[in-house]
């Protein structure tokens, strides 16, 4: 799925109609898992989503979102494209920050799944795979 992201919408906070794409995102990433019967990763895959989604939305400065998700060889893998080269990095938030723990949050499911995530050469895309359940890396 792509959809439009709003010009200026990179900093800090995310536009009204933004977020209402990210929680678009997360809604078809659920159901499609729950159609191909891969109902015990929704709760973790839509994490995923929603802070991938959300990244790609402040962080890229594009104006263009795509969100894939993809079953093969016992792994899911969900990929965002943002038009944007330049990776993501996962920061250590503070105690008492409000932000900054996204990355964290993805890194630590993929691990407890048996997977990983990543960018692809030039950063314009983020991806996580999840070991499907009897999978490890």
């Amino acid at each position: 799925m792509s959809f439009e992201v709003s010009p200026g919408s990179t900093g800090r906070t995310v536009a009204e109609c933004d977020a209402r794409r990210v929680g678009m995102a997360r809604r078809v990433a659920a159901a499609r898992l729950r159609y191909c019967g891969l109902g015990d990763l929704v709760d973790d895959a839509t994490l995923i989503v929603s802070e991938l989604v959300t990244n790609a939305i402040l962080h890229s400065g594009g104006h263009q979102v795509t969100l894939s998700m993809a079953v093969r060889d016992g792994w899911l893998r969900i990929s965002v494209h943002d038009q944007m080269p330049g990776g993501p990095t996962v920061r250590t938030a503070d105690g008492d920050a409000e932000r900054g723990r996204g990355l964290f949050l993805v890194e630590s499911i993929a691990d407890a799944r048996g997977g990983g995530w990543g960018t692809d050469d030039d950063g314009a895309t983020t991806w996580c795979a999840l070991a499907l359940e009897g999978e490890t890396a």
